[in-house]
């Protein structure tokens, strides 16, 4: 985790200020994300960055659990937490794999944009698939970057050995789906505002 914590701990202040790419998008993941909330609904979010997602869903349910590889992202996150006076947030660094959580705790489980930026996917579906109650969502949207772009998997890796690029996989939206099916998921929603365009997936536990 070290490795991937120094990377986006450089990148965060940037990371932060910068605009969101595609508003209309962003709020239609928002609204649906939204009408699966509820007041008593506990949420588990890895790869929360600097929080802003997190404390946006934060009014409609009872808590929101960040958790991110960076510990300067972790610091913004709460920062913006405090300076909004939300309290029913908390925000911590570490890796979904290797924490301490009971099965079955959280309601939702966000993963926004982190899918394709992990070592071992399936092991981070597995572990997202335990620690959901039954009937629990899992709600994704990933970059999918299968079919031609996998050519530039060597490039991919010679920028990362060099610290320019995170660790990247190149999946495909087909392969994607398959992981969530094979990690026990039912694929409630699949949406891509256009062609290109991250993948938002909405996945339920069977209960």
């Amino acid at each position: 985790m070290a490795e991937m914590s120094a990377f986006w701990d450089r990148l965060a202040d940037r990371y932060a200020a910068q605009p969101i790419a595609d508003e209309t998008a962003y709020r239609t993941k928002l609204q649906r994300t939204r009408a699966l909330l509820g007041p008593d609904m506990d949420i588990f979010e890895f790869g929360c960055g600097t929080g802003s997602t997190a404390l946006t869903h934060a009014p409609y349910v009872r808590s929101v659990r960040g958790v991110d590889f960076s510990a300067r992202m972790v610091e913004i996150a709460r920062d913006k937490a405090n300076a909004s006076g939300i309290t029913n947030v908390t925000f911590e660094q570490g890796d979904i794999t290797a924490m301490t959580i009971p099965a079955t705790s959280y309601d939702v489980v966000l993963g926004l944009s982190i899918l394709h930026l992990l070592r071992d996917r399936h092991a981070v579906l597995s572990r997202v698939f335990d620690m959901l109650k039954p009937g629990g969502r899992f709600v994704s949207s990933t970059a999918c970057l299968g079919g031609p772009l996998k050519l530039l998997t060597p490039v991919a890796a010679i920028g990362r050995a060099l610290g320019k690029l995170p660790q990247i996989g190149f999946m495909s939206h087909a392969e994607l789906r398959s992981d969530l099916v094979r990690a026990g998921f039912t694929i409630e929603q699949d949406w891509q505002p256009k062609a290109g365009a991250a993948v938002f997936i909405v996945a339920r536990k069977p209960g």
